[in-house]
């Protein structure tokens, strides 16, 4: 009896298990963080390996671009199909920092399975997610018969995303035509749980700012000059209670202009997902969840924009007391966007929204730091069924879906690229991202490796038929 392609899938996925794993090992013991200067040169080694790596896995270019940081890695692998559709994964080669005294149970990086579970720095984030790409395309062309894959199959691999990713933007500018893709497949991202297989649909955009309120030009008695002059730190506490109204909505107006709502069915399938409020409370040190009125927790980290206070000070700061009208105050605001956001429009409303907050004889300057778009890929989107059918089929299991609360570098390959962003990961939250005992679940990382095998066929055969 002949094999069926998903047996021939599994088949060579087992068949090549160990040397894939042995590889992944080689490339986690090279150190490259990117935080840490002296781990420049590693950062470097880990970027030509990868290259060396994507040409013996069969990609024609493999290439390093350097930045004015640290460099990435490019490949591309052309379908003999002209016609056929264009698809970029999105990963990153840099890591977290490490050390054994930081409460590992074994050396950060020196790779050691333990059951079923490889620890090592970068298992998870990302170097295991990015690697599984690798595997699963030869197991696309063992099942398919194919010579080349049945996209055209592009990688960027970053090296500073641990660092914030400052460069990322203008390498994407810069080299956007050789970057040019139908899709985007972002491979540093996770599921719900190993029970339940899951596609992320999008991730929220970021705006910082930092509100500086001058006063007097020095700290001056309160007791000659308090209650008739005006209090940069009481100017600092009014801006901060006028943020959000009684329903915790965020009070700045024009702030929710553009915001694409949640349709009903998307509701409905973040409500199956199985949520523990109780529990998430627990990993968030907290004691009571609050919010905007009218949505649950899991729709209010994915779903609505938020204006956060992550500082605020001014004035003696020290032991005992200072009977001063301090000279200054300021306030550090972070406003996590959703799609129909424009950063750029979010800062000219806070901006009139803060001066309106200024009494007179207080002076306010405001600086904004970079922002990040968001990004989100409509539930209909053929290219996102098409991940979702392939991770089905690895997994055997309906496939759900969540958003990402926090912000990253794929919108700036939407924005750039003016392509889809999808979400490919197999990653769990036990696995400890940027934690001591970093580690990835082998089952789930081959289970990656099928999904991959999978997409490129179900992508070239759903593309060309879509509306």
């Amino acid at each position: 009896m002949s094999q069926t392609p998903d047996s021939v899938v599994r088949t060579y996925i087992q068949q090549h298990r160990a040397a894939f794993l042995d590889d992944l090992a080689e490339w986690l013991r090279i150190p490259s963080v990117s935080a840490q200067p002296d781990h420049a040169p590693d950062v470097r080694r880990s970027a030509d390996w990868l290259a060396a790596k994507l040409k013996e896995t069969g990609f024609p270019t493999a290439e390093v671009w350097q930045t004015p940081g640290a460099p990435a890695v490019f490949a591309e692998w052309p379908c003999e199909d002209p016609h056929a559709p264009t698809v970029l994964v999105y990963g990153h080669h840099d890591v977290q920092p490490a050390a054994r005294e930081d409460g590992w149970d074994s050396e950060p990086f020196e790779p050691v399975v333990r059951g079923n579970r490889l620890y090592a720095r970068g298992a998870a984030d990302d170097k295991g997610q990015v690697f599984f790409h690798t595997l699963g395309v030869r197991a696309h062309l063992a099942a398919t018969g194919r010579s080349t894959p049945a996209v055209h199959l592009k990688l960027i691999v970053e090296g500073e995303e641990e660092s914030g990713s400052p460069h990322f933007r203008a390498l994407v500018e810069q080299h956007a035509e050789r970057l040019a893709a139908d899709a985007v497949i972002v491979s540093d991202t996770g599921m719900w749980s190993e029970d339940t297989p899951t596609v992320c649909t999008g991730m929220r955009g970021l705006a910082e700012c930092e509100i500086r309120l001058y006063g007097p030009d020095q700290d001056i008695h309160s007791g000659s000059f308090g209650g008739a002059v005006p209090n940069p730190a009481t100017a600092a506490a009014r801006l901060v209670a006028a943020l959000h109204d009684e329903h915790a909505r965020v009070a700045i107006p024009g702030f929710y202009d553009g915001v694409v709502e949640l349709t009903d069915r998307e509701r409905e399938l973040l409500a199956e997902l199985p949520f523990d409020e109780q529990q998430w409370l627990r990993t968030a040190k907290s004691y009571a969840a609050e919010g905007e009125a009218g949505y649950t927790t899991l729709e209010r980290i994915w779903a609505r924009p938020t204006a956060e206070v992550n500082g605020i000070g001014g004035g003696y700061q020290g032991p005992g007391s200072k009977t001063i009208v301090p000279s200054s105050a300021l306030v550090k605001l972070s406003f996590r966007l959703v799609a129909g956001q424009d950063p750029g429009q979010v800062e000219k409303a806070v901006r009139a929204w803060s001066e309106q907050q200024v009494p007179p004889g207080i002076r306010c300057d405001i600086t904004f730091s970079g922002a990040t778009r968001p990004c989100l890929t409509p539930l209909d989107h053929p290219a996102l069924r098409s991940v979702t059918r392939a991770m089905g089929r690895a997994f055997e299991k309906p496939v759900r879906f969540t958003r990402e609360g926090g912000s990253g570098p794929a919108a700036d390959l939407q924005d750039v690229l003016d392509a889809p962003v999808l979400f490919l990961g197999i990653s769990v939250p036990s696995d400890g991202w940027h934690a001591p005992n970093e580690k990835v679940e082998l089952d789930l990382l081959l289970k990656g490796v099928e999904t991959a095998a999978y997409l490129w066929g179900d992508l070239a055969e759903n593309w060309r038929h879509a509306p």
